[in-house]
């Protein structure tokens, strides 16, 4: 079951437990006995995340300090080994640890990673030749089996959490990760998934309009399909959606469909306004923020139930300040 405790936000956002690197919290267990503290994880996410720290390389007995390790390629596939000692091979152990912590971390919404690392690193951590030569690259093999555990949970890499684009898209996914973690919790109905769906609308159409489309046929069966098997097609349509990142266009295209809601309630110069805005927000003149700040007013003023329900207005804590940069 999801821990959550109330978060002091307007907003009504929960804190939300997130699985982390243990170096990244500053916690002094890399192999050189120091730490990879991450200063926008520890400022600012930790006021929105309960992160659950793992340090698999100490969990699986290799102490602090210790001999660094490294993927090696061999005959048989990519092993995690000595970088001295060649013949020390953690590779089944980190594993096994991975598929156990996947297993237990059945209540986080999503996991933060530290890049580069040949049991933690999500992608692109070199891989060397048994003579020392980088030759192609992999995930760490405790990543590689979380993940093919939990295939949905988001995932992402300290490092990657730099780019204003994938830092949104990432944390976008951990909070309607939460959102479908706390609907199944609380008990799944025929008419919740229906609802969840159409409260996600808007923000499933800024990231694949395609994907959208074919959920709505998946939540149409709802009474006609078992619900355990339409639940776990959809989650997966979700979240398999939601990793492809929200283009400017695709926000535009959204933005007009909820400005229709409101535009026959506005006067011609509010509605000139709005329309040189987004047009603004397409040519990269401002960010994202704008235009939603200023249909938010637009709805205030003229309330419509539909669009209040609508997560793409509030996906995340405005404090994060996530579309700022967008």
């Amino acid at each position: 079951m999801t821990n959550e405790t109330e978060h002091n936000d307007n907003d009504g956002f929960k804190r939300i437990r997130v699985g982390i690197s243990s170096c990244l919290l500053g916690e002094e267990v890399r192999f050189d006995g120091g730490h990879k503290r991450d200063a926008y994880v520890v400022g600012t996410l930790s006021e929105y995340f309960d992160f659950v720290p793992v340090c698999p390389e100490e969990a699986i007995g290799l102490g602090t300090p210790r001999e660094p390790i490294r993927l090696v390629q061999k005959a048989d596939g990519v092993h995690v080994v000595g970088v001295k000692t060649v013949t020390r091979d953690v590779t089944e152990a980190l594993r096994a640890y991975g598929e156990k912590m996947a297993g237990r971390m059945t209540d986080i919404s999503g996991y933060i990673l530290k890049r580069a690392s040949p049991s933690c690193g999500m992608e692109r951590v070199k891989v060397y030749t048994e003579a020392g030569m980088p030759v192609t690259t992999a995930s760490g093999k405790y990543a590689e089996a979380f993940m093919q555990a939990q295939p949905l949970l988001p995932v992402e890499e300290e490092g990657r959490l730099g780019d204003p684009v994938l830092r949104e898209n990432f944390i976008v996914r951990v909070f309607v990760y939460h959102r479908w973690q706390t609907l199944v919790t609380h008990g799944l109905t025929a008419q919740a998934l229906i609802d969840f769906h159409t409260d996600h609308k808007y923000l499933l159409m800024a990231h694949d309009q395609n994907a959208y489309r074919e959920m709505g046929r998946l939540v149409a069966q709802a009474g006609n399909r078992p619900l355990d098997e339409l639940a776990n097609d959809y989650v997966t349509a979700l979240m398999t959606a939601l990793r492809t990142r929200a283009t400017r266009r695709q926000h535009v295209n959204v933005l007009q469909h909820l400005f229709g809601y409101v535009s026959k309630h506005v006067d011609a110069a509010d509605r000139a306004e709005m329309i040189e805005i987004i047009d603004h927000y397409r040519d990269g003149l401002v960010p994202l923020i704008v235009p939603i700040t200023l249909l938010k007013h637009h709805f205030r003023r003229h309330p419509d139930p539909y669009i209040e329900r609508q997560v793409y207005l509030s996906p995340h804590p405005k404090e994060l300040m996530l579309r700022n940069l967008l």
